[in-house]
């Protein structure tokens, strides 16, 4: 009898566990259903095909007006260049924007369609159900950033070939080297949409209209950007999310990389995240529906 009792926690942790499995599973085939998830994922992976077919047919003068220009310019005769480029440019907008889908479909949108109360009402306690959520808009953001770098990084290959890899400071690299910085750059851009995604979700936990999260999401960022651009609030700028989202992926391009701007914004996005999600914790676990 003892032993049977002392089995009973670690067989219920063992159920726990495999219950959340199931629910990620089944939150999983929820979001891959919808259309609208598997189009923005298809073209955010079309962009850097998109930007490199594109580069083959200008002049690089025509792309060298501004940063972006100048990446683009760069990108001409250097696969190495293009991922991180097409991460950069899309991080502005089109990236958050697939995340910010991700969230307000996770909860407003399950409100809206009345099926957020099942949830809810069932056995299922609100953190468990806030980390199901918050970890279905994290793979969607996952996969939209990996979906881009495969895409862009075979692009440049076939585009430049494996001999073109090298930094703007003159450092030639290997293909394994230039990989590995564009994968670093990838989870740096992944970390960022995940406080997108965390910040979508806070919001998406107090309207049932998911089209609300999106613009609200989306005009936040815009705003956010307004602001980076003033100095009479120059105090505010390391609180913005997307400070340095401009400048920090293309520090992967540099000899040394400047990992303190890639540290700065990686704390910056995980404080986004637990703000984020303990409001929305906050809100679900008053929340009857």
């Amino acid at each position: 009898m003892t032993h049977a009792l002392a089995a009973a926690p670690a067989a219920r942790t063992g159920q726990d566990s495999v219950g959340l499995l199931r629910l990620y599973r089944a939150e999983l085939r929820w979001i891959f259903r919808r259309p609208r998830t598997l189009a923005v994922l298809g073209l955010l992976a079309l962009i850097p095909v998109v930007i490199g077919v594109a580069l083959t047919f200008v002049d690089t003068a025509e792309t060298s007006g501004g940063q972006d220009g100048a990446l683009l310019a760069s990108a001409v005769s250097n696969g190495f260049i293009l991922p991180v480029a097409a991460l950069t440019m899309t991080l502005g907008l089109l990236l958050p924007l697939a995340s910010a889908m991700a969230g307000a479909d996770a909860i407003a949108g399950e409100a809206a369609h009345g099926t957020l109360r099942g949830w809810l009402i069932a056995p299922v306690g609100r953190g468990r159900l806030l980390a199901i959520k918050a970890f279905g808009v994290a793979t969607v953001s996952t996969i939209a950033v990996l979906a881009m770098t495969f895409t862009g990084f075979v692009t440049g290959l076939i585009i430049s070939g494996a001999d073109s890899m090298f930094t703007l400071t003159g450092s030639t690299l290997s293909v394994w080297d230039a990989l590995g910085r564009i994968l670093l750059v990838a989870a740096w851009v992944v970390l960022q949409l995940w406080a997108v995604g965390a910040v979508a979700l806070a919001i998406s936990a107090f309207t049932e209209h998911p089209m609300l999260v999106v613009a609200s999401v989306l005009a936040g960022t815009i705003v956010f950007t307004i602001l980076g651009f003033l100095d009479a609030v120059s105090w505010l700028h390391p609180f913005l999310l997307n400070e340095n989202w401009s400048q920090a992926p293309a520090s992967v391009l540099m000899d040394p990389v400047d990992t303190a701007m890639l540290g700065e914004g990686a704390l910056r996005a995980a404080c986004y995240i637990a703000i984020g999600l303990s409001i929305a914790y906050a809100r679900l676990t008053t929340r009857d529906g």
